[in-house]
């Protein structure tokens, strides 16, 4: 029964440490001055020929800064870092030979040839170890305190910059991704789309006449009724979902794994959530409607404007039509009403 207890408990633990990883959306992306700045910095202070920023995934780690190595990411099993993460404070491994955690590693017996390691857990502002900033040699070493303290502080500004980046990519009022993170996800999943040959599809919303909520309620009031419609999609998505503010009051949301059929039943079903009770600000209830248009994406669509054009196409076709309502647009095709 504790043994179970405890499982259960670990199992919860790594389930809210990856959802604090994911929660960066930083997994996958390309280098970035201000992680590579740091990961530079502790190269040179150390005279280490390796330095790393890595983030444990659910079965990889994965390197958003790397000096000294081109790998970008290896098994999580055979990871130090995977040790690194289950402590609140620096580990330090002088010989990975003289260690039965390691010795018996690839990542020892072979390239890299990891025999010195140091690690210091990147632990997110709600007390969850994401990854580590580690150094890495390839003969023994022991270092110094101050040494050691440096690491820390490095890797403290490891965990701001990511703040910085979440700040960055986040939209301060509504809390879905902003334009740019919005298009690079779109990017991304075009990529994978056509890689993999799997659908993916893409909804354009706008609430209808929301310059009347702003003119007979106030725009705080209007703020409210973005931020309610914002939470009322998120609690019908999918956690790989992607919720993005194109501006003002038009979201996109990227459907991934999804056909243009499911697709439409999604905004359906968000048309209908939108438009099923009114928002409460202060003593008023505000009701409010959006329209919708859907598009899937397509292998031909050469950059993110295309199917993003297409969607916005279908939207103002809703719009067109009498507003709340569904409406959707293939490549080539023309609008086509839904609801």
């Amino acid at each position: 029964m504790i043994e179970n207890s405890i499982q259960h408990a670990c199992n919860i633990s790594e389930a809210g440490r990856l959802a604090a990883l994911h929660r960066y959306n930083v997994l996958d992306t390309a280098p970035e001055e201000s992680f590579d700045r740091i990961t530079r910095v502790a190269k040179s202070a150390l005279q280490m020929p390796i330095v790393l920023v890595s983030l444990v995934d659910a079965d990889r780690q994965w390197f958003k800064s790397r000096q000294g190595l081109d790998t970008i990411e290896t098994p999580r099993d055979v990871s130090f870092c995977t040790h690194t993460i289950k402590r609140n404070e620096p580990m330090m491994i002088k010989d990975a030979l003289k260690d039965e955690r390691f010795r018996h590693s690839p990542l020892v017996t072979d390239e890299p040839n990891i025999r010195f390691y140091l690690g210091i857990p990147l632990t997110s502002p709600d007390g969850y170890n994401i990854g580590a900033l580690c150094a890495i040699d390839r003969k023994p070493r022991d270092l110094l305190s101050v040494e050691i303290e440096l690491l820390r502080d490095l890797a403290r500004l490891v965990v701001d910059e990511l703040e910085l980046r979440q700040i960055a990519i986040t939209d301060s009022l509504t809390g879905a991704q902003t334009r740019r993170s919005f298009e690079l996800d779109v990017e991304k999943e075009m990529d994978r789309s056509r890689r993999y040959n799997r659908p993916a599809s893409l909804i354009v919303l706008d609430l209808d006449h929301f310059k009347r909520v702003n003119d007979a309620n106030g725009h705080a009031a209007g703020d409210a009724v973005l931020q309610a419609v914002v939470s009322r999609c998120k609690a019908s998505l999918r956690s790989n979902d992607v919720l993005g503010r194109l501006g003002g009051e038009e979201f996109a949301i990227l459907l991934p794994e999804t056909d243009l059929e499911q697709a439409l039943q999604v905004a359906e079903k968000l048309r209908v959530r939108t438009s099923e009770a009114p928002i409460q600000f202060g003593n008023r209830n505000i009701q409010v409607t959006a329209s919708f248009g859907v598009t899937e994406l397509d292998k031909h669509d050469a950059k993110v404007e295309t199917p993003l054009d297409r969607a916005d196409a279908a939207l103002y076709g809703a719009k067109n039509d009498g507003r709340d309502r569904v409406s959707h647009l293939m490549a080539g095709r023309p609008v086509s009403q839904v609801a």
